[in-house]
């Protein structure tokens, strides 16, 4: 039938409307009186085929006329002053060399080309189409806006291809895409068959789901019908200029760009050229041959009786619009609107030109003139003007403003439909972050997905987790690693982690700081109340025993342990235990000074009364001659004045702690997980072990005297409950420290605490409570008489007077 023949030329009925657009532009010049008052353009089409050997055939026809003798051409018949050239870069290139030789003025209207460029080369040649120099920008912007951050590259190899592959990889290296896989082909390239499977294999295995092609037109077509073969499927494809897609029917039904996003220039439309294009029939035009075969092929302009298609058999009425729109647009084209552009800027030139002879010759002498083309060029170099659609025009690379782009988007359902719609923009002149507009419910997808595709390497990391980037592999491949102690990642896809401050603590997720608590080894806590309780206890116990051996004081027991140091060692035991008592609660400025200091102070009373206690009864028991110097000490008190210059000497120390780097308030925000230890710091840490020291070395003196005096006569001797009680001080202060330094928080502070009462305890325990037992339940054991009847009696007895006497 016509319309399956008609596809197979659907390609070149596009292009017709190049000459549409063309025609169109003359028609409207030479109907504005503003241009070209006395001149009218006219205009010669020439078909030039690809075929290397027959690429110069019309060309040279055109240039030298039909004798085709270079360098001769009949002046009368030679009238031409400009040449458009397209959309193909390669002819453009080829017939370029060719009319550079005359400084003809030539137009292209194709895909900007980066080797056309070279003015050196092409000193008459003139790109129409802007330079893509926001297109990586407006490709990115699209990969940032679906997350598409894995993407496979597809470019021509050619020097269009190695411009735009360099732009769009320092873009997307500068907003963290990563290339998947890298593909450069040249229509040779894909001639092989084997190497078409390579890139097929390539993009289908790999994970990327978006494909970027950038080409120019014949290179791109090359490449995608090739690899349609493949059935490669799923892909997105991300195009930069719009083509042909009727080449291949069902193509994307079939092929592996099924979901085409196609940047293509943003032109304004031109008023008027849809209803000239409806107007347009070979009534009109009858010298356009071409016109007329496609009427016919479109129309079915043929009888039942005849084959023979004849112009009375087509409908009168028909028009090209008639035609689907994948068959021919009606709307003006990215080409069709760079070939309006240049008809514009020849005839501005010209006019011009013809204004500058106006002012130079006179009218006489200019009727009839044609410009030379050469002469053309003094007018187009820097010619900036606005067309009747309303678009500034530009020569000047340098000074060519940076082109907008739309979006399209290829709707295939149903099928055949072949729809381009247009599904965003892309302005570069719009603010950083607004550039990009997008519809997003527009876009169709893949038949039977649902969703927008995804193209990411590693899926993203979410709060509470970091990127952990992967050996040799592109940034965009990472593990998710979960954040260390302490530290949080509340957004995603964070690189490190970001640690909590020290008043605030990392939940459980790591996605939040939250603001600990503050604590304290409080009276009311469990710990502190225990404590608390032990230390009420065992003052209320102390006091009990000393009202009992003041009661008793005149007894055997109390007098022969030299009641007074009994008495001091006592009160200080009290004060032992009460001083652990500045260790609990919120901690201040005072308690803070006084917990060290008090604690030093009495202790050390209490321990330097027991070596008072113990040097007294090794005295005692060796003073046994009236005249020797031990009884003398006995007897003057000596061993009394222990207590204060030991005590003097720990308040001496203590003074200096004080005086060079007190106890203070300080936190600990480590120690326990979501709270904030409010505690004292003991400043000087080597005051405090100096203090500790000290009192350590009074311990061990006493210790020692006591263990040296513990065989001596045990009637009334208390040299074994002295021993007993400093092995127990000493042993529990020695197992302080290691157990002080591993503990952290409240529970070093409850170590001190419970160190403070366990060392009071075992002197109140080891040299009170057997006497405390004696004197309320065996008070017959508590009588002098009661000894005097042993055997030992007298050795005993006189033991006794002793210390009695010197009580």
């Amino acid at each position: 039938t016509p319309f399956q023949f008609l596809c197979s030329l659907c390609r070149i009925f596009k292009n017709y409307q190049f000459v549409l657009a063309l025609v169109f532009a003359v028609e409207e010049i030479n109907k504005n009186p503003v241009l070209l008052h006395n001149m009218t353009l006219g205009l010669d089409i020439y078909n030039v085929e690809f075929r290397a050997w027959t690429m110069f055939k019309n060309p040279f026809i055109w240039l030298f006329g039909k004798y085709k003798i270079p360098n001769y051409s009949c002046m009368r018949d030679r009238r031409s002053t400009a040449v458009l050239t397209g959309p193909s870069g390669i002819t453009s290139d080829q017939i370029g060399t060719l009319l550079g030789l005359y400084r003809f003025p030539q137009f292209t209207f194709g895909p900007f080309d980066h080797a056309l460029s070279d003015h050196n080369k092409f000193p008459a040649l003139y790109q129409l189409a802007p330079k893509d120099t926001s297109i990586a920008t407006a490709i990115v912007s699209l990969l940032l806006y679906f997350n598409w951050n894995w993407v496979g590259l597809l470019t021509s190899q050619d020097e269009n291809g190695s411009w735009f592959l360099a732009e769009l990889k320092e873009e997307m290296a500068q907003n963290r895409v990563c290339v998947a896989y890298e593909l450069v082909v040249s229509s040779q390239y894909i001639s092989h068959f084997l190497r078409v499977m390579a890139a097929y294999n390539k993009i289908n295995n790999s994970s990327a789901s978006v494909l970027i092609v950038y080409s120019d037109k014949d290179s791109l077509i090359i490449i995608v019908l090739s690899l349609e073969q493949m059935l490669i499927k799923g892909k997105v494809c991300v195009m930069n200029l719009q083509w042909d897609f009727t080449m291949k029917t069902r193509y994307f039904m079939l092929g592996s760009l099924h979901v085409p996003l196609i940047f293509t220039h943003h032109h304004v439309d031109v008023s008027g050229f849809t209803d000239f294009v409806k107007a347009v029939n070979p009534s009109k035009y009858p010298e356009d041959f071409f016109l007329a075969r496609l009427w016919f092929l479109s129309f079915n302009c043929s009888d039942a009786e005849s084959d023979c298609a004849t112009w009375d058999n087509c409908p009168h009425d028909a028009s090209l619009d008639w035609l689907p729109g994948h068959i021919f647009d009606m709307t003006m084209s990215g080409y069709s609107h760079n070939i309006y552009n240049a008809v514009y800027a020849v005839a501005q030139a010209l006019h011009e030109m013809l204004l500058l002879q106006t002012e130079v010759h006179t009218v006489g002498n200019r009727k009839g003139r044609v410009p030379s083309p050469a002469q053309l060029h003094l007018f187009l170099k820097n010619n900036q003007f606005y067309n009747a659609a309303g678009d500034q025009v530009i020569w000047d690379e340098k000074s060519k403003l940076e082109p907008e782009y739309d979006i399209l988007n290829i709707w295939n359902f149903p099928e055949g439909l072949e729809l381009a719609v247009k599904v965003g923009e892309f302005s570069p002149y719009a603010l950083h972050g607004n550039q990009l507009s997008l519809s997003e419910d527009l876009v169709e997808w893949t038949i039977g997905t649902t969703g927008t595709p995804h193209s990411i390497c590693s899926e993203s990391c979410g709060p509470g987790f970091r990127k952990s980037h992967q050996e040799e592999k592109a940034t965009c491949c990472f593990d998710c690693t979960p954040c260390p102690e302490n530290e949080i990642a509340n957004v995603t896809d964070m690189e490190h982690c970001v640690k909590c401050p020290d008043h605030q603590y990392a939940n459980t997720q790591r996605n939040q700081c939250l603001l600990k608590a503050a604590s304290f080894l409080a009276f009311g806590d469990p710990l502190g109340m225990a404590l608390a309780c032990m230390a009420l206890c065992f003052s209320v116990l102390t006091v009990v025993v000393l009202g009992v051996f003041v009661k008793h004081k005149d007894s055997a027991i109390v007098k022969a342990n030299n009641r007074t140091l009994s008495y001091i060692l006592l009160i200080s035991l009290i004060f032992c235990f009460l001083c652990s008592l500045l260790f609990l609660g919120h901690p201040n400025t005072v308690t803070c000074i006084l917990q060290q200091i008090t604690f030093g102070v009495v202790f050390t009373v209490a321990v330097s009364t027991v070596l008072a206690k113990t040097v007294t009864v090794v005295l005692a028991f060796k003073a046994t001659s009236p005249g020797r110097r031990m009884r003398w000490l006995l007897v003057s008190g000596a061993p009394n004045f222990i207590i204060p210059l030991c005590t003097l000497i720990q308040v001496t120390l203590c003074g200096l702690w004080l005086g060079t780097s007190p106890p203070f308030i300080d936190t600990d925000a480590h120690s326990e997980h979501g709270h904030i230890i409010i505690l004292c710091n003991k400043g000087s840490i080597t005051a405090f072990y100096c203090v500790l020291g000290y009192l350590s070395s009074l311990a061990l003196a006493s210790f020692t005297v006591a263990f040296l005096a513990r065989n001596l006569p045990d009637t009334f001797n208390e040299a074994k409950f002295l021993t007993f009680s400093m092995l127990v001080f000493c042993s529990v202060w020695l197992t302080f420290l290691p157990v002080y330094h591993s503990a952290k928080g409240k529970v070093m502070v409850a170590v001190e605490v419970f160190s403070i009462l366990v060392s009071s305890a075992g002197l109140l325990g080891c040299i009170f409570v057997p006497k405390f037992y004696n004197i309320l339940l065996m008070p017959n054991k508590n009588s002098p008489y009661r000894f005097r009847d042993k055997k030992h009696s007298r050795r005993n007895m006189h033991s006794y007077d002793k210390t009695q006497r010197f009580d």
